[in-house]
């Protein structure tokens, strides 16, 4: 059997979970722990679980179970209102974008976490924290325009229509007087 190898070079490793709930990484031939999948997601490497009987990919399970270990050994990450609006999103008819906002977001926050990083360093110049709220402003308005597909335009409609009714407000107070 050929080895996986690294994310980094471009191959996933296949981590097969067991009904004793044991998992075996194909790449190193040994047991491993949730812990150690943990690890992996740290250090960049790409794997994917599947069921070792069915061959399902559970990966999306394994990734949910790594999360609440961790939470619940009180290294809490995800606020109480995060969870309850996450629920309540499931069954919503928004549910669809959900995916690829949280991602869309996720990345957005990789991104600025590499410039606080580099800012932190001296690589963004004079005043690196306005330029990087200045950036991470623009992404959120374009993820929310790429799920609200005419947002921008709908809303300078919604000013302009706001204004006339003003102005027809203050013509009316005028001619009362």
């Amino acid at each position: 059997m050929a080895k996986s190898k690294t994310a980094a070079d471009g191959d996933v490793v296949t981590i097969k979970k067991y009904a004793n709930r044991r998992l075996y990484d194909t790449e190193r031939s040994c047991y491993i722990t949730l812990d150690d999948l943990g690890a992996m997601v740290r250090d960049g490497r790409d794997f994917r679980v599947v069921d070792a009987k069915s061959g399902d990919d559970i990966t999306h399970n394994v990734l949910t179970q790594i999360i609440m270990d961790t939470e619940t050994r009180g290294e809490t990450l995800l606020p109480v209102n995060f969870l309850r609006h996450l629920i309540g999103l499931y069954g919503d008819k928004m549910q669809g974008i959900v995916p690829q906002y949280l991602e869309a977001s996720m990345a957005a926050f990789r991104k600025n976490q590499q410039d606080v990083r580099s800012a932190f360093e001296g690589a963004l110049g004079s005043n690196p924290l306005a330029e990087l709220t200045r950036r991470n402003l623009e992404m959120f308005q374009q993820a929310a325009g790429a799920f609200i597909p005419g947002a921008g335009k709908a809303r300078d409609a919604e000013i302009a229509a706001l204004k006339a009714e003003i102005a027809e407000l203050k013509a009316e107070l005028a001619r009362k007087k």
